[in-house]
C-alpha cells in the first residue's frame, strides 16, 4: 500500500497554543491526572477523596482550580509573545490564579452554609472580583478577543442594566453584588456550563484522547481507504467517511481537518480534484463529523444538561440530520466525480481490509459498548470511562499500538489542552448566562424577540438563524449555544411552540455553519492551508458543498419526525420526503443527478434544469402544515410541477446527445 504522504502542518502556529517545554510540560499532565482520578471519584462515588468532592460545588470549584491557571501557561497573552517558553508575567498568573481558585475550593462548603452568596464578608467580595477578572482574561487568551469582550461587557450588564434603553433595561447590582453572584451563584461562573463539563465532558474527552493515541485516527483513515478509495472520486468519499468517524474523537472541525486532511487532500489531489474543492470537501466533511453521533462535541452534552434530557435522547436526535448532510455531501462529491470523469485511487495503493480490520477491530467492538452504555443502559456519566479502560486494556494486550511511557504522556498533555480551553469558555461564558440571569433579562429577552417578529414563526426562526451564524462567527459554537440557549431558544419554544429539542439542535447547527461560510471559514482556511488552496476561494467550495446543511435545521424544527420526535408513519413519510429533496439539490448542485446523467449538456437548458431541481427539491423535503402555510401534498404536488419537466428535458438532451454520438 502506498498512501499520498502526510503533509507536516504547524498545529501550533494555527491554533495558537504555545509549545512547552521542561518543567512546564509536566504541570498540564500532572493537573489532568489529578482531575482524572477526582471525576472518577465523584462520578463512580467512590469516597476516596471526600476532602474536595465532599460537596458538589467545591468539586465544580476544583476542576476549575485544577484547569483555570493552565490557560496563562498554554496560551501567550498576544501573538507576538514567546510560543516556547513561560515569562516571568504568565508564571505569576499561574500562581495568582490557582490562589484565587483555590480560595473557593477551601470555603466552599462555607460559602453554602453561612450564605455568601447573599451576604459575604469584604475578603470574600475581593476575592469574588478577582475570580472575575481571571476568568475573563482566561476566556480572552483560549477564545480569543471576540469572546473577551463579549463576555467582558456582558459580565459587566448587570451594574448598568437600569440606565439601558427600554428593551435591554433590567434590575440594576451593585459591583459587589454583581462579583459575589459570579463567583458563587448557582447561575453563573459555577451554572449549568460547567456542571454538564464536570458532570458530562471529562470523560468524553478522555474516550476522544485515548482514542486517537491508541491509533483510531490511522484505523478509521484506513478503514474509509479500504472501501471507498477504489470508487469513483474515492479520496474525496474517504473524507467525509473517515471526518464523519473521526468528528467523535476531538469533537473539533480544526483538529478534524489537521488529522484527516494531511491524507485525504492529497489523494484527491491525485485523482484530479483541484486544490479548493479537496480542502472544501474536507472542511464540510470535517463540520459535519463534529454533528455526529455517537459521540458529538462537548456542546452536545451541555444541551443535555440545559433540557435536563438523557445524552442518549441528543445523540439519537442527531442520526437523522447527519445522515442527510452526509448523504448530500456524498452525492455532491459522486456527481463531480462523473461529470468530470475523476476515478478512484488503484486497488495496490490501498489497504486491505482484511488487514485493517485485523489490526483495529478493537475500535468498533469499543464503540458498540459506548453505544449500548448509552442508548440501553443510560449511563451518560460513567459509561466513557468504562469505554475507556477497556480501550487501553486492549490496546495493551495486542502488539499493534502498545503505549510506552511515551504515549501515557502525550495522553495527558492532549486531554489538559483540551480541558483548559473549555474550562475557560465555559466558566467565560457562565459569566454571560449570570449577567443575564442577575437582572431578569433571561426572562425577559424571550419576549422582545417574539414581539420583533410580530409573532411570526418563520421570522422567528429566521432571525435564530442569522443570529446563530453571526455569534458562531465571533464566538465558539459552545459560547453561541449558551448564549442562545438562554436569549433565544425560550421564544423558540414559547412563541413559536417548537419542539425544544428540535430548537436546541436548530441553534447547534445554524452556530456550526460559520466554520465552513465566509468571510470567516475557518474550518475551510485550515483545510486552505492543508492543500495550499486560496483561503477564499476554499470558502466558497465549502459553502457551495455543504449547501444542505443550510436548510437541514429548518426541517426537523418545522417537523421533528425528523428527529424521531413523531409516529413511525410519520416519520417514514417525512423522511422519505427528505431523502429525495436532498438528492435532487445535491444533483442541481452539482449538475449531475445520480441515475439520470449529466444535465449540463446543452448550456442554454442547464440553469434553468438545475434551479427547477433545486427548487422543487427544496419543496420536497420541507414538511408541510404548522408555520408553513401549505400541506404536504400541496408542497408535493408544486415540487413535481418543477421537478418532472426539469427531468423531462435531461432526458431529450441526452437522448439526442446519444443520437448525435451515434
Amino acid at each position: 500500500m502506498s498512501l499520498p504522504q502526510e503533509k507536516t502542518v504547524n498545529t501550533g502556529k494555527i491554533s495558537g497554543i504555545r509549545q512547552l517545554e521542561g518543567f512546564w510540560l509536566w504541570v498540564p499532565r500532572v493537573a489532568t491526572l489529578a482531575l482524572t482520578l477526582l471525576a472518577i471519584d465523584y462520578l463512580f462515588n467512590l469516597g476516596l477523596f471526600t476532602i474536595v468532592t465532599a460537596v458538589e460545588s467545591q468539586f465544580f470549584y476544583t476542576v476549575v482550580a485544577l484547569m483555570l491557571p493552565l490557560v496563562f501557561v498554554l496560551w501567550p497573552a498576544a501573538s507576538r509573545a514567546s510560543h516556547s517558553t513561560v515569562p516571568w508575567y504568565d508564571v505569576v498568573l499561574f500562581l495568582f490564579s490557582a490562589a484565587v481558585c483555590g480560595f473557593f475550593v477551601v470555603n466552599a462548603e462555607r460559602i453554602l452554609d453561612s450564605g455568601w452568596e447573599y451576604a459575604a464578608p469584604d475578603h470574600a467580595i475581593v476575592m469574588s472580583f478577582l475570580l472575575w477578572g481571571v476568568i475573563f482574561e482566561a476566556a480572552r487568551r483560549a477564545g480569543g478577543w471576540p469572546i473577551g469582550i463579549i463576555v467582558g461587557l456582558a459580565s459587566l450588564y448587570p451594574i448598568f442594566a437600569d440606565v439601558m434603553p427600554g428593551p435591554i433595561q433590567g434590575f440594576p447590582s451593585s459591583p459587589s453584588q454583581t462579583a459575589i453572584y459570579h463567583a458563587m451563584s448557582r447561575e453563573s461562573v459555577m451554572g449549568i456550563p460547567l456542571q454538564a463539563f464536570a458532570n458530562l465532558v471529562i470523560g468524553f474527552l478522555l474516550f476522544g484522547v485515548a482514542l486517537q493515541q491508541t491509533g483510531g485516527g490511522k484505523f478509521f483513515i484506513n478503514l474509509a481507504f479500504a472501501l471507498l478509495g477504489h470508487v469513483r472520486g474515492g479520496p474525496a468519499k474517504v473524507a467525509v467517511f473517515s471526518s464523519g468517524l473521526m468528528g467523535s474523537m476531538s469533537g473539533s472541525v480544526i483538529t478534524n481537518v489537521l488529522t484527516t486532511g494531511v491524507l485525504s487532500i492529497p489523494a484527491m489531489r491525485r485523482v484530479g480534484f483541484g486544490r479548493s474543492y479537496a480542502a472544501g470537501v474536507e472542511a464540510c466533511a470535517s463540520t459535519g463529523g463534529v454533528l455526529m453521533p455517537p459521540v458529538m462535541g462537548a456542546t452536545a452534552f451541555i444541551m443535555a444538561s440545559f433540557l435536563n434530557i438523557p445524552y442518549g435522547t441528543i445523540a439519537l436526535a442527531a442520526v437523522v440530520p447527519s445522515f442527510l448532510y452526509f448523504m448530500g455531501l456524498f452525492i455532491q462529491i459522486d456527481a463531480y466525480a462523473a461529470r468530470h470523469d475523476l476515478k478512484g485511487l488503484p486497488a495496490d495503493e490501498l489497504p486491505s481490509l482484511r488487514q485493517t480490520l485485523k489490526e483495529g477491530w478493537y475500535f468498533i467492538f469499543v464503540f458498540v459498548l459506548l453505544i449500548w452504555l448509552l442508548f440501553f443502559l443510560r449511563r451518560e456519566a460513567t459509561a466513557p470511562f468504562y469505554a475507556t479502560a477497556l480501550l487501553l486494556v486492549i490496546n495493551q494486550v495486542l502488539p499493534y499500538q502498545r503505549w510506552s511511557w511515551k504515549e501515557v504522556k502525550n495522553f495527558f498533555s492532549s486531554a489538559g489542552k483540551l480541558f483548559a480551553e473549555l474550562i475557560a469558555i465555559l466558566t467565560g461564558v457562565g459569566l454571560l448566562v449570570g449577567a443575564l440571569s442577575v437582572t431578569g433579562m433571561s426572562g425577559t429577552i424571550a419576549n422582545d424577540l417574539i414581539f420583533l417578529a410580530g409573532g411570526n414563526t418563520l421570522v422567528l426562526l429566521l432571525m435564530g438563524a442569522a443570529t446563530s451564524f453571526i455569534l458562531g462567527i465571533g464566538m465558539t459554537v459552545t459560547a453561541a449555544y449558551i448564549f442562545l440557549a438562554v436569549a433565544l431558544a425560550p421564544a423558540l419554544i414559547n412563541g413559536g411552540g417548537m419542539d425544544p429539542l428540535a430548537v436546541h439542535l436548530f441553534i447547534l447547527y445554524w452556530g456550526m455553519l460559520s466554520f465552513i461560510t465566509p468571510p470567516v471559514a475557518l474550518g475551510a482556511f485550515a483545510a486552505a492551508s492543508v492543500a495550499g488552496a486560496r483561503a477564499m476561494e476554499t470558502g466558497f467550495q465549502a459553502m457551495k458543498l455543504g449547501s444542505v446543511i443550510y436548510f437541514i435545521p429548518f426541517l426537523f424544527v418545522l417537523n421533528p419526525a425528523l428527529i424521531l420526535q413523531g409516529t413511525w408513519n410519520e416519520i417514514l413519510v417525512v423522511l422519505s420526503q427528505a431523502v429525495v429533496g436532498v438528492a435532487l439539490i445535491a444533483g442541481g448542485m452539482q449538475g449531475y443527478l445520480l441515475g439520470v446523467g449529466n444535465l449540463s449538456l446543452y448550456r442554454v437548458l442547464q440553469w434553468p434544469i438545475r434551479l427547477a431541481l433545486i427548487a422543487g427539491g427544496m419543496l420536497l423535503a420541507i414538511p408541510g402544515g404548522g408555520p408553513v402555510p401549505f400541506t404536504n401534498l400541496e408542497l408535493t404536488m408544486i415540487s413535481a410541477v418543477l421537478i418532472v419537466p426539469a427531468l423531462a428535458l435531461v432526458w431529450w438532451s441526452n437522448r439526442s446527445e446519444t443520437q448525435a454520438v451515434m
